[in-house]
């Protein structure tokens, strides 16, 4: 028989899993000739090749691959399976789970291994996302002020356009800075500043560069910023994500946040469900209140018995709007853009005489800007929130007020911030 082993796993501990489509003893001999450990076995199924008890020559286990994983202390999971009994998804489901225990899984033609996170010492949280504009920044600013009420929070975020170098913000910067910012050729509206500017509590900026199946950066600077913030004695760090990819260090507890109008498959399939499998706290973020979440909800389930709470996202100003013409830039979807624009009116009283998504688009921005009359830009800081709507506004002489996004509790949901301070309390503790 070959072996197919990569070799740095040569000489490792192993959990194979095998299937009853195969007759025992070929399994057997294709385990003997390996040129690692094989601490056990973990049948997944098949029975057509059965005769009775089937000898592997190791302890056939039984139950959850983690629990197999956990009493053979393997080093890594090496699948011997095959269609008809293991296929695709269900190859990719294995996978994250034997990730998600720490460990890679092999086998005939391929190697998953576990993204590698630098060490950080000091209490953290994580917070991630799956997806873009789904409110992953918006739950973080809102636990940064939860826990800044108790202690000394510092965040690290990185983004797309975060800057070269970490960054520390200690003092939120106004208008002003952004837009000299943005003038310098840097991207103004990067996460680290939004939290900055809608929080209060510092910030180091940081940046990444491509998403891994299992949410590994490609590159990133993350270490580097954690390093920054541990040397400003936080008591609590809280890292946040870049669109699926996880905060690339070993943060003490994880919140993951997923879109209520995303797909479950597109979600969890592949290796999604490693971010589930990993994660402490699942916040469901519903743009629209009235959103069936049912089989997002069976989907979180069937992969882990985790903690889920769905909140409403709402349109929250920092500056007074009432009774002021307003003109409103989001990032948002277009179908729940009449939700926002009447929360802001029965909520805050504005006048909203323009409302459009079009702020990730700076042409089709621009070209609408040419024709808008308010007395007032309400502006999300996010993509071109700076370089054309501020730039625009301050040729025209129009103020601007920023929107952040609120995190508000839904009827008969449990207690997001009680959830949130639990997991806090843990990491410290």
């Amino acid at each position: 028989m070959i072996d197919r082993l990569p070799s740095p796993l040569a000489g490792r501990r192993a959990l194979a899993v095998v299937d009853g489509e195969h007759y025992p003893d070929v399994v057997r001999e294709t385990l003997r000739a390996l040129s690692c450990r094989v601490a056990g076995a973990l049948l997944v199924g098949g029975t057509e090749k059965l005769r009775g008890a089937p000898d592997f020559g190791v302890p056939l286990l039984t139950g959850s691959l983690a629990d197999a994983v956990s009493v053979c202390r393997a080093d890594f999971v090496l699948d011997l399976s095959d269609e008809p009994v293991v296929g695709g998804p269900e190859r990719m489901a294995y996978a994250a789970q034997a990730m998600a225990c720490g460990v890679p899984y092999a086998g005939a033609d391929f190697c998953f291994e576990p993204p590698r996170l630098a060490p950080f010492e000091l209490p953290s949280l994580s917070i991630a996302g799956t997806g873009k504009r789904i409110g992953k920044t918006a739950v973080s600013g809102h636990t940064a002020r939860l826990l800044a009420q108790r202690w000394n929070v510092v965040v690290v975020a990185m983004g797309r356009g975060g800057p070269a170098e970490p960054e520390v913000v200690i003092t939120p910067p106004d208008l002003a800075d952004l837009l000299e910012l943005s003038r310098s050729g840097r991207h103004a509206a990067s996460d680290y500043i939004e939290d900055a500017v809608f929080t209060g509590v510092t910030t180091v900026g940081a940046r990444r560069c491509g998403g891994g199946f299992a949410s590994a950066p490609f590159a990133s600077n993350v270490a580097a910023a954690a390093e920054a913030a541990a040397k400003l004695s936080p008591d609590l760090v809280l890292f946040e994500g870049s669109g699926t990819v996880l905060p690339p260090v070993e943060a003490r507890r994880r919140i993951l946040v997923i879109g209520g109008g995303q797909d479950p498959d597109r979600v969890f399939g592949f290796l999604g469900a490693y971010r589930l499998l990993v994660s402490d706290l699942a916040v469901l973020t519903l743009a629209d209140p009235r959103l069936d979440v049912r089989a997002m909800r069976e989907a979180v389930r069937r992969i882990r018995d985790v903690p889920l709470i769905a909140v409403a996202l709402r349109p929250r100003p920092v500056g007074d709007v009432s009774g002021r013409r307003v003109a409103f830039f989001t990032t948002a979807a277009p179908h729940v853009l009449p939700g926002m624009v009447d929360h802001l009116r029965a909520g805050y009283g504005a006048r909203v005489v323009h409302a459009t998504d079009a702020l990730t688009d700076r042409n089709r921005l621009r070209s609408e800007l040419a024709d808008v009359e308010a007395e007032l830009y309400l502006v999300e800081l996010k993509a071109a929130a700076v370089d054309v709507v501020a730039e625009h506004a301050e040729r025209r002489g129009v103020p601007v007020v920023f929107c952040d996004t609120e995190v508000a509790p839904l009827p008969g949901e449990p207690c997001l911030d009680r959830a949130v301070l639990a997991l806090a309390a843990e990491a410290l503790g």
